[in-house]
């Protein structure tokens, strides 16, 4: 952002505030299709960020919705269903109901992490007379997913309204070892097979690779060695069916800033300390190791010319765990001053401890490619979900 934008984005919104930018989403969307296996299909983990799955449901080919609430937004904003992939370790009974009940349920996928949710979704079929299409989840030794044996159990048991499309399958985020996704892909090619020669063909294999977002200056930009790396992998797969990335990080993180506001500095027992209005309630990254590492971050108005001092960046919030950076150098740093974090595109906005404190929870914007900046979310009033209902 350059410091113009940034300028005039001060003059019309309050701090802290998100700023999503839907050109670099679509270059990101673009350059994982570039770098991946022609017709791999793109599936967004929405639980990343919820405020861009609109822009995203015209980039990728499906949604995964983990929660009601998730389903819920995905309806209201109008989204075809035939994108919808309703998965999740807890598939709520009445939610079940209510999504088999409508007619354009059959256009969806439903994925099957138990055999309690496999009889749940058979019985629901067969109450509203559904078709439904299933991926059923191979557990990577968590609580998600089926063992092998019942994968194997379920397939062997063809219901008419149940449609088997195939397996699904996840371990993790941010794996930067790529000799481990080649194990994990022999592995699910072993699978595959096997399952083909005793039950006949599977249309489709939904894979979560986990691929790694560079979140800190000290990364050695492992993200794009990983992907490149693992594109040749996925190349390589021995499945003659479709294949489904599942990516929410990796799609969503790069597009996104956080713009926080310095509203007092200090030196204590010789330590500078800059206290921001926003704070680790905003700002979630992967680990929760932000304070001991230095992510990508940029100083606003810039000072280059003069002698940088360390400073302690700290949040709003009354807990001594409330530090963004240590040791960040700065130049003459004053209250005022703005400092944005990249890469906030992914979590930062639904996974901190929003509700502490009863602090507002910051501005949503986003940026169009014609420079339009529109909000998502005004900043809101936490206090309103904290007052008991005396």
């Amino acid at each position: 952002m350059s410091d113009t934008s940034l300028s005039a984005l001060l003059e019309r919104f309050p701090t802290p505030f998100y700023l999503f930018d839907t050109e670099t989403l679509r270059r990101r969307v673009d350059h994982l299709r570039d770098v991946l296996p022609q017709d791999t299909a793109l599936c967004y983990a929405m639980k990343a960020n919820p405020f861009l799955t609109r822009e995203l449901s015209g980039m990728v080919e499906r949604l995964e919705i983990c929660s009601p609430g998730e389903y819920a937004i995905c309806r209201q904003l109008e989204l075809p269903p035939s994108q919808f992939v309703i998965s999740g370790v807890y598939k709520d009974p009445q939610w079940m109901d209510d999504l088999v009940r409508q007619p354009d349920a059959e256009q969806m996928i439903c994925t099957v992490e138990s055999m309690t949710q496999f009889h749940l979704l058979r019985e629901t079929a067969g109450r509203y007379g559904r078709k439904l299409s299933l991926l059923l989840r191979l557990t990577s030794g968590s609580q998600f997913g089926l063992e092998r044996r019942e994968i194997e159990e379920i397939l062997s048991q063809p219901h008419p309204l149940l449609h088997i499309r195939g397996i699904q399958y996840f371990s993790g985020t941010q794996k930067t070892s790529v000799k481990r996704l080649a194990r994990e892909l022999r592995m699910l090619e072993e699978v595959l097979a096997a399952l083909q020669e005793k039950f006949g063909p599977l249309e489709e294999l939904e894979l979560g690779p986990g691929f790694p977002v560079s979140y800190f200056a000290d990364d050695a930009k492992e993200d794009e060695q990983v992907l490149v790396q693992a594109g040749e992998l996925l190349g390589q797969l021995n499945f003659a069916g479709k294949l489904t990335l599942e990516l929410g990080r990796s799609i969503a993180a790069g597009c996104g800033q956080y713009v926080t506001r310095v509203v007092d500095r200090k030196i204590n027992q010789g330590q500078n300390y800059a206290i921001v209005d926003g704070g680790i309630h905003h700002l979630v990254y992967f680990g929760q190791s932000m304070a001991m590492r230095r992510p990508h971050i940029s100083l606003y108005p810039p000072r280059p010319e003069a002698e940088p001092e360390n400073w302690n960046i700290c949040g709003a919030l009354c807990t001594v765990n409330d530090i963004l950076v240590k040791q960040l150098p700065l130049s003459n740093l004053e209250i005022g001053d703005v400092l944005v974090f990249e890469n906030t595109g992914a979590y930062c906005m639904t996974e901190g401890i929003g509700l502490f404190l009863s602090r507002s929870l910051p501005q949503i914007l986003l940026r169009r490619p014609s420079g339009q900046v529109t909000s998502l979310r005004d900043p809101f009033p936490t206090r309103i979900l904290n007052t008991p209902n005396y």
